[in-house]
């Protein structure tokens, strides 16, 4: 009896554990396909213009399935698309490509998932395509463990510039501010290009505007200001921008000479009246002058007969 009791009790147990597997089973099949259903992806650029001789910057953004991951269990790497030897930026600058050493970094953190890339100096050859790759690697070791994502279908091109176009737009209402607007578009936002007016006077209002445009593309513009004068018909204003490197780009523009001649128009209707209100005033008091000269002039008179009448009546009295 004993061992049927033994047989049913161990039977008993079996079956508790075969249900408490089975569940546990269950449990870490839908995390790991939960988990096997995300994958590593990356987005970078896929085409950006890059002036030669200044900088730019590959935006760059990667996800990872599963939790927090810091910076320091990642490691992001450059390289080119189909030759993974040949490196653009890693932290070991050891392994990166002589002629991009010095010149390449991470502008964004591994671990808020930003791998934007920044290039300095830029040559006529650096034209890629740049492809990211991330590792990660053990905390102790620093060494990277069998998990690496190479996004090499997703790689950024690079067209090279000698210049960039500036555009400036200018607004004339009259008799009031002269605006005009100078912007540049670029693709290096970690360093911004610097605009200067070849007009800066102490009365004049500049403005600085920077905005994203879209993926890679950025515009900084400059928006002056003031009153046109006289001696402003004619003259010639430039918009000088300096990139990374010291390139420059040049926009000139030359200010309509009807500029002063229609404000000038357009103050004839407060002028002409003012100047004829002023007349008025003036005849007006030139009247009132002469006015209070003759009423003088009468009292004066009046005063002179009264007294005359007054010292005649007396010697009249004296006679009688």
């Amino acid at each position: 009896m004993n061992s049927v009791k033994d047989s049913n009790l161990i039977n008993t147990s079996g079956g508790s554990l075969d249900g408490s597997v089975s569940k546990l089973a269950v449990f870490f099949f839908c995390i790991c396909s939960s988990v096997l259903g995300e994958e590593w992806t990356a987005n970078v650029v896929k085409s950006i213009d890059a002036l030669v001789g200044s900088c730019v910057v590959l935006p760059c953004t990667v996800s990872h399935p599963g939790t927090y991951l810091s910076t320091s269990r990642l490691r992001g790497i450059w390289h080119r698309k189909d030759k993974s030897n040949e490196i653009f930026y890693h932290e070991d600058s050891t392994k990166i490509l002589d002629s991009f050493k010095g010149r390449t970094r991470l502008l964004g953190n591994l671990g808020q998932n930003n791998c934007t890339l920044e290039i300095i100096q830029v040559k006529d050859h650096d034209n890629g395509p740049f492809c990211f790759r991330i590792e990660l690697v053990r905390k102790d070791t620093n060494q990277p463990t069998k998990e690496k994502y190479s996004f090499v279908e997703k790689c950024a091109d690079i067209t090279m510039i000698r210049m960039y176009t500036l555009y400036m737009l200018d607004f004339k209402p009259a008799c009031k501010p002269y605006t005009l607007t100078c912007s540049v578009h670029h693709t290096c936002p970690s360093h911004l290009p610097q605009i200067k007016w070849s007009r800066e006077r102490k009365d004049d209002d500049i403005t600085e505007v920077h905005k994203h445009i879209h993926s890679g593309v950025w515009e900084a513009e400059s928006i002056l200001s003031f009153v046109p004068e006289e001696k402003d018909d004619e003259s010639e204003l430039t918009c000088t921008a300096t990139f990374s490197g010291g390139i420059k780009s040049e926009a000139n523009h030359l200010k309509s000479c009807l500029l002063v001649a229609v404000c000038q128009q357009n103050y004839n209707h407060i002028i002409i009246p003012a100047v004829a209100v002023a007349a008025t005033a003036v005849i007006f008091g030139l009247f009132c002058v002469l006015m209070v000269k003759k009423y003088k002039t009468r009292s004066n008179n009046e005063k002179t007969c009264r007294a005359l009448r007054d010292k005649k009546m007396k010697m009249v009295e004296a006679d009688h």
